[in-house]
């Protein structure tokens, strides 16, 4: 079973303990993406699938196992997601309470592509899962920080790849000057992986 990992933020610079057997591919499925998830145990404001917004592009990469618990396991673990939110690791063919994605699965059956795995963490703000900062409160959260967290938070919005522009992107960029890294720089990181 081949399988392939579908990301959009920090994984395409940073796999951490997620074992790639190919580098970062562009012309992954198109998914809602915004930089709507703060977490209680990092800066930045992440960048998480969030219905009702306009679908962006996505990067994937073949995963280094042929074994969708093993890559689900993997993910997890570079994500700190615990085995108690199985549903923040969304796969194909769907598991253990993992989301599952008509977009993901049509791109894959496009492909050819036997299976993949995602981060599915839910948007977050003022501590609570599922919810929605605005933009004005996304832009207030990042320009609160101070030091090496504010670097941090400017670093993963900047090397977020620019065709990945969404409307917080946008207002972020507007407000506190964090445009993206040019692209070529992304690019050969990307490639590199």
């Amino acid at each position: 079973m081949n399988i392939v990992c579908i990301a959009w933020g920090s994984l395409l610079w940073k796999p951490g303990s997620l074992r790639l057997a190919s580098g970062w591919h562009p012309g992954g499925p198109r998914l809602p993406l915004e930089f709507v998830r703060k977490s209680d145990d990092s800066p930045e404001v992440a960048l998480v699938l969030c219905e009702g917004v306009r679908p962006m592009p996505t990067y994937w990469a073949y995963l280094a196992t042929q074994d969708l618990d093993a890559a689900r396991a993997m993910l997890g673990a570079r994500e700190k997601i615990t085995p108690e939110r199985p549903d923040w690791i969304g796969s194909l063919p769907s598991a253990d309470g993992a989301r599952n994605d008509e977009r993901i699965a049509a791109w894959l059956r496009e492909q050819r592509i036997d299976a993949a795995v995602w981060t599915a963490l839910p948007p977050k703000s003022a501590g609570i899962d599922g919810r929605v900062p605005t933009a004005q409160e996304t832009v207030a959260m990042l320009d609160s920080l101070r030091g090496a967290e504010r670097a941090e938070a400017e670093e993963y919005v900047r090397r977020t790849p620019a065709h990945i522009d969404t409307r917080y992107r946008r207002l972020i960029a507007a407000s506190l000057g964090w445009t993206p890294l040019r692209a070529a720089h992304v690019t050969a990181r990307i490639k590199g992986a």
